[in-house]
């Protein structure tokens, strides 16, 4: 008798089922990343405005990352949970799960997009956007904007496509749309002149697209789940359940927003627009770090929960572990690439000589913390995979609110702009550390009966 897609998850070689899931899941993440950068390559090439346009589309980020930090709410909080159910057989309930994801996800678009449109102006500046890169900032985000629903519904329902074991499925959804994103920046920007602008709508044609495809999946036969109006109706119960789990992600993502808030206006003032330059840079160069590693744990997450939910325990410690002692070589491989050949790595994105040499200066001091931080990582992918979202909660505040935020206030004011650029591998290394220990005197309560029974 021929398994289903989601049935493997629980029989499979575990070797083979992690390669299978998180090949497909790690290219779909480095294509995901693509949006933006290939949107930075392209403008930061732009004849006579590269590096200042490069500038005030990067005080767009806080915004954007936002947009996806709700994506991230419903589809982060709502995938474990659909993929747990359907370990213990209950696929209605994981439908319903998917049919109040949905309708959260549409009421998000609609009220991000009326907040962030009517309030764009006055934030950006709060971000610390100067006379010169308001321009930029505006222009861009403002088309960025009336894309928020494919936003939202190609990021959040994809992982819905991940949780039953369709990671090419998945992936081919943001295949389609960077393709096609990487063929409209040129045409946009460059041919047709529009500057920052033709670069925020090959973004939302190309989101647009991949919305299509997530939807039509989610609506056919070969979805495990199925979107269903009928349940589409909010249920507080299931809803409360997704948004305790979401919140985690929602914050790891969110408070993004706030970081990027906090070290932008530092670094306009101790600095100036080029430091404000380089960090755009800099957390372009992170995310190619960290996506890879956030690919395998997605990709490898519908492994631990649907065996939780199967009550096959012995296979999920198995994963976790498999899953951590990956993500710590993959980041630490990069780590060291970063520190030692930062040039390499800065001129992707700018020709400009006076970025270039700041870039080479504190890059290897921003990124010293990434190797340890991949530890972190697998250890809240884990938490993430048994609905521990308390211990979630804690780890995603700890790193970021707890600890970069401060610092990054704090250490400028005896270091100077240095300061800032230090906050981040401080924080990196505190927060993997604290994580790692917690998980060590937590995994073998939270993989238990009790624990199971706990998420109804």
């Amino acid at each position: 008798m021929n398994q289903t897609k989601d049935e493997k998850l629980g029989t499979e070689k575990l070797p083979r089922l992690m390669a299978s899931l998180a090949i497909p899941s790690v290219i779909a993440q480095l294509i995901n990343v693509l949006y933006n950068i290939i949107d930075r390559m392209y403008i930061g090439h732009i004849k006579d405005a590269g590096s200042v346009a490069l500038t005030g589309v990067g005080l767009t980020f806080p915004i954007i990352m936002m947009i996806s930090a709700f994506s991230a709410f419903i589809g982060a909080g709502g995938a474990p949970l659909a993929s747990i159910a359907l370990g213990k057989k209950d696929k209605d309930r994981a439908e319903k799960i998917l049919g109040n994801g949905v309708s959260v996800l549409l009421i998000f678009s609609i009220s991000l997009t009326i907040i962030f449109m009517i309030f764009k102006r006055p934030l950006l500046f709060m971000f610390g956007a100067s006379e010169q890169t308001i321009g930029y900032a505006v222009n861009y985000i403002t088309i960025y904007l009336i894309g928020t629903v494919f936003v939202q519904l190609a990021l959040g329902l994809n992982m819905f496509i991940s949780s039953q074991g369709q990671a090419r499925t998945a992936m081919f959804s943001v295949l389609i749309g960077a393709v096609i994103n990487i063929v409209l920046d040129p045409i946009f920007i460059f041919v047709l002149d529009m500057n920052v602008q033709g670069a925020a709508l090959a973004t939302i044609l190309s989101q647009a697209v991949s919305a299509i495809w997530v939807v039509r999946f989610l609506l056919s036969e070969k979805s495990a789940i199925r979107i269903k109006r009928k349940n589409m109706a909010i249920d507080l119960d299931i809803l409360k359940n997704i948004m305790a789990l979401g919140i985690s992600p929602f914050i790891m993502q969110a408070t993004e927003s706030a970081i990027n808030i906090v070290l932008n206006r530092g670094l306009s003032i101790y600095g100036g627009d080029l430091y404000v330059g380089s960090m755009t840079i800099l957390q372009s160069v992170m995310q190619l770090a960290v996506v890879p590693i956030q690919g395998f744990t997605q990709g490898v997450q519908p492994i631990i929960s649907y065996n939780f939910g199967a009550r096959k325990f012995d296979r999920v410690k198995k994963t976790y572990c498999l899953t951590i002692s990956f993500t710590f070589i993959v980041a630490s491989v990069f780590c060291l690439l970063t520190v030692f050949f930062p040039g390499t790595f800065a001129r992707i994105f700018t020709t400009d000589t006076e970025l270039l040499e700041l870039i080479q200066k504190v890059m290897p001091i921003f990124m010293a913390g990434i190797a340890v931080f991949g530890i972190q990582m697998g250890c809240q992918t884990t938490f993430m995979g048994l609905g521990q979202a308390k211990i979630s909660l804690f780890i995603a505040l700890l790193r970021k609110v707890i600890l970069l935020i401060p610092l990054a206030l704090i250490l400028p004011k005896f270091f100077g702009v240095m300061g800032i650029y230090y906050a981040e591998p401080i924080s990196d290394i505190t927060a993997a550390t604290t994580a790692f220990v917690i998980f060590l005197c937590v995994r073998k309560k939270i993989v238990s009966e009790e624990a199971l029974a706990k998420l109804g």
